[in-house]
């Protein structure tokens, strides 16, 4: 069981400093889409996939030492968290102290990045609406009007650019 404990405490450690370096590729990230630098952001985002592939490997690996913990304990992988088996260690109080610590580091690395993520996806997200406006504008401009040019029979000559009347007429 204490071997199972410490390579816990182990991965998640490491997952822990694993989500410290998404949060600072995030922290990053937001100068990167305010100056709209895509480039950059192919590479931060880039940069990310491969940790968050590390962080999975890790999850997985939590995911099975957690299995074995709950089946040394007896108890249900799926209602044990990282809470109740700190409480279980009260009769180990290093480990116990050790496991909190790294529970709370953990959740407040999380929270954060979490904040930074949502405030890059509001970024993202005005910075779209600001493409989308500046297309639309341009694409206004694109299409110009047709005016109402009636010959003195009421049909329309036409204004239109390519078709209709020449604008040149050569036999004056």
């Amino acid at each position: 069981m204490a071997s199972l404990m410490e390579n816990l405490m182990d991965l998640l450690e490491r997952e822990n400093s694993e989500y410290e370096k998404l949060l600072e590729l995030s922290m990053n990230k937001t100068p990167v889409i305010i100056e709209g630098n895509i480039e950059m952001l192919e590479k931060i985002t880039d940069d990310e996939n491969v940790i968050v592939g590390r962080v999975n490997s890790l999850d997985k690996q939590r995911e099975q030492v957690m299995k074995d913990i709950a089946a040394v304990l007896n108890k249900d992988v799926q209602e044990l968290k990282l809470t109740q088996l700190t409480l279980l260690l009260a009769e180990r109080p290093q480990e116990q102290k050790r496991l909190a610590a790294i529970h709370t580091k953990l959740k407040i690395t999380t929270e954060q990045l979490v904040r930074v993520n949502e405030h890059n996806r509001d970024l993202i997200a005005r910075s779209l609406e600001m493409v989308q406006y500046n297309m639309n504008v341009v694409k206004s401009l694109k299409t110009a009007p047709e005016t109402a040019n009636y010959t003195r029979g009421a049909y329309n000559a036409g204004s239109t650019i390519g078709g209709g009347q020449k604008s040149f007429d050569a036999k004056q």
